[in-house]
């Protein structure tokens, strides 16, 4: 069965990046957006990057235009918005569908592994996130509602297992 690891996805220029280079990682995947009600999680998100990435967590952040058309940026613009108004560190990639027959392998992966409320497999909005355990299993799926300030445990009891 496919892990999180077995998948390559495009980095901001358009390069292939292998997520086996993740591998003994606990993963936070986020599907982004810098005009959504909900981009301030950014500093969240980051805050989180910085108090656990010394343990072994990362955050990979995947910004997506499907929603609200609330991504309009180019890759280049939406790393700067990032750097700019967020601090972010955190690998930020290449757009990309979550939804849809031209949704990313890696989403579609996601999606199979952690339904959402009442048993759905769409992701319904921007700042979904998918927490990832060291072997590569999906554990938990998150709405874009929840705060990443409230995932201290959850990543915290991920990380000691």
């Amino acid at each position: 069965m496919p892990k999180v690891h077995h998948f390559k996805v495009k980095d901001s220029q358009g390069q292939d990046v292998d997520l086996a280079q993740y591998r003994d990682k606990v993963i936070l995947i986020v599907n982004t957006a810098s005009q959504c009600g909900f981009t301030p999680q950014y500093q969240e998100l980051e805050a989180l990057y910085q108090q656990y990435k010394d343990q072994g967590f990362v955050v990979l952040a995947f910004p997506c235009n499907q929603f609200g058309a609330q991504e309009p940026g180019s890759n280049a613009e939406i790393q700067q918005f990032c750097q700019l108004n967020y601090g972010v560190s955190f690998p930020v990639f290449g757009k990309v569908q979550v939804n849809g027959l031209d949704a990313d392998p890696l989403f579609e992966y996601l999606k199979d592994q952690a339904r959402g409320l009442m048993k759905t497999r769409a992701i319904k909005w921007n700042f979904t996130k998918f927490l990832v355990n060291r072997q590569g299993d999906v554990v938990k799926r998150y709405a874009p509602r929840t705060k990443p300030s409230s995932l201290h445990q959850s990543i915290e009891e991920v990380l000691a297992s």
